[in-house]
């Protein structure tokens, strides 16, 4: 099973218990890092394909089911320069690396491990809640508009008090740079559903980044993922987003991982 251990690929001990910044400045030429391995990948188009995963901490929303606790409720990881960064993924005998949070795109530096990582011949895919536009080589940006569903309101907050609850509201939806993303780069857009009244939702917005971009979304890149951190969460979601992925005629991307390795760390 590919966990991550204490000294990982990057060969120094993580200090789990760092601390992050809690939004993710974006200047410097280092990136904070939660962890780096190499796993399937577990959702979308490339689900299956092995890949190496460079999970940067921070993030500028707060879902309450954020599958990444530590690179946003409790921001935690180390600092890395580029170089080191690209050193570690060379070690792992794999072609497409995944740059993922927390949200990848409020670091500047994610632009410069994108450019290294391109000049080496890698497949990138970048895992973002489509709310920050970067120029970039990005061969997919897999998009995660956040629903209503998913702001972390006092009852579901996994803290307990909201706080998040209005900045999270506020932040979660932005369709001009959806649009941007879409016309710049081969994009998806993987929605994690909760049950069938986030459908109405998904419609909607799926409407109005097609009426904002200049570029064809077709159904087929419009993708339903089931919510769940765990084999019993999935069993209790997935046949219903199946299900409503064939009414509606949209894709539906299991979570591989987590019916392979629940839900262990470095998965």
């Amino acid at each position: 099973m590919p966990v991550a251990d204490d000294t990982d690929a990057l060969g120094e001990t993580v200090d789990r218990r760092g601390e992050g910044r809690e939004e993710g400045e974006g200047g410097g030429d280092e990136l904070p890092v939660n962890e780096l391995f190499c796993s399937l990948q577990g959702e979308g188009r490339l689900a299956g394909v092995p890949s190496v995963f460079v999970r940067t901490s921070g993030c500028n929303l707060r879902c309450w089911f954020c599958d990444s606790y530590h690179t946003s409720w409790e921001p935690t990881g180390d600092w890395y320069g580029v170089e080191d960064l690209v050193s570690a993924v060379d070690q792992f005998d794999a072609d497409h690396v995944v740059l993922t949070g927390g949200e990848p795109l409020i670091h500047d530096a994610s632009v410069d491990l994108l450019e290294a990582l391109a000049d080496r011949g890698y497949h990138t895919t970048v895992e973002t809640n489509g709310t920050i536009y970067r120029d970039a080589p990005i061969d997919l940006a897999s998009v995660s508009p956040k629903l209503a569903s998913s702001t972390p309101t006092a009852e579901r907050d996994p803290k307990g008090d909201g706080e998040w609850a209005d900045r999270h509201e506020r932040r979660r939806l932005d369709v001009e740079t959806l649009a941007r993303l879409l016309e710049r780069y081969e994009t998806q857009l993987k929605f994690v559903v909760t049950g069938p009244d986030d459908v109405d939702e998904i419609e909607t917005l799926v409407s109005r980044v097609r009426e904002a971009a200049d570029a064809p979304l077709p159904d087929d890149r419009v993708l339903l993922m089931p919510e769940g951190q765990t084999r019993e969460r999935l069993n209790e979601t997935r046949e219903v987003v199946a299900e409503l992925a064939i009414e509606r005629g949209y894709r539906y991307t299991p979570r591989l991982h987590v019916d392979l390795w629940n839900d262990a760390p470095g998965t």
